[in-house]
């Protein structure tokens, strides 16, 4: 009926709009499957980069625990270095290679973060961090010639570390993760989950999640970010998981004759690649093996176009109140 009421040429439009719609298959080869080889070529040219921060007091096992994700010594610690009395952010920068592909790797720890008496504003340089790296990609970005692969320093995800306590989130966790999870991807982890028995565990992760929901805090994946129903569904299982219950180590054991990472306990070997002793393989998986990806999308996409929109307001605003001065 509604077609009727429509003029020929109106009619054509509509019609070439529907064939436009339909997906055909060409007559012979055409070569579109190519494009991921080209993609896949391009990548193990350039290789990427890939930028963790790790958050998280003293003692809870995040260098030793970074190590252990990428089976390299990327943070080197000597021991009895003195805690920070200050919040400091140590940066250090990596190349891992793994068959042909290049990975520059650049690991921020926070040393001193939450270990003094007075932990007030304790987060404010980590903030700052994060908003200098937006600042200097924006500033690459803008110039008029600027380079064709600008440096990418921007965090594209953060872990945070939660003592295993047992009982409910600080009030220090509930606040910094809530100004965290406006800005950078937050992947909470419950450290040194050994510590724990399995029960205690659940109970534990079950009390984080309350704690995150009731404050309103973003972590890691976002439900409202989710694609389509089939990324839905992918991470909903992630989301059932979060916080992992993690355990890092960089020793080596014989598990009935297979060597295996694990750490040596009076109760047995702890395997950390074993989802049944702990989530360390689940946390491996999602920033690496699954979600790294999507992770650098969304810190374009979502944090750092954020920041960019709310920088380049201001410049206009600051430009509008001169151009009236000068009026």
């Amino acid at each position: 009926m509604e077609e009727q009421s429509l003029s020929r040429p109106e009619l054509e439009v509509a019609e070439s709009k529907r064939c436009a719609d339909v997906s055909q298959e060409p007559i012979g080869y055409v070569g579109i499957d190519t494009v991921l080889d080209q993609m896949r070529r391009k990548a193990m040219k350039n290789g990427f980069e890939f930028n963790i921060m790790v958050v998280g007091q003293s003692g809870l096992g995040k260098s030793t625990l970074v190590n252990t994700l990428f089976k390299s010594k990327v943070i080197r610690k000597s021991p009895g270095t003195a805690i920070p009395k200050t919040t400091e952010l140590n940066s250090v920068s990596q190349v891992v290679e793994e068959r042909g592909m290049e990975m520059r790797l650049t690991v921020i720890d926070t040393p001193g973060f939450g270990d003094q008496i007075n932990n007030q504003n304790c987060w404010d340089p980590i903030i700052k961090y994060i908003h200098e790296q937006y600042e200097k990609y924006l500033r690459e970005e803008i110039l008029i010639n600027r380079k064709r692969r600008i440096p990418d320093s921007r965090i594209h995800s953060c872990i945070y570390f939660i003592p295993p306590t047992g009982h409910w989130l600080r009030p220090l966790d509930l606040e910094f993760m809530k100004r965290l999870g406006r800005i950078v991807n937050v992947v909470p982890v419950i450290a040194k989950a050994d510590t724990l028995t399995l029960e205690e565990r659940e109970e534990f992760k079950q009390r984080i999640r309350k704690d995150l929901q009731t404050n309103g805090i973003s972590v890691y994946p976002q439900p409202e970010l989710d694609e389509d129903p089939v990324e839905a569904l992918l991470n909903d299982k992630i989301r059932e998981k979060i916080p992992f219950a993690v355990v890092g180590t960089d020793e080596e054991h014989q598990v009935n004759g297979r060597k295996v990472l694990g750490r040596k306990t009076k109760w047995g070997i702890i395997e950390v690649e074993n989802t049944a002793h702990c989530e360390f393989a689940n946390l491996r998986d999602l920033l690496i093996r699954s979600n790294l990806q999507d992770l650098k999308d969304i810190t374009h996409n979502i944090h750092y176009e954020t920041y960019r929109v709310s920088r380049l307001n201001e410049k206009f605003q600051s430009s509008q109140t001169k151009e009236l001065g000068v009026l």
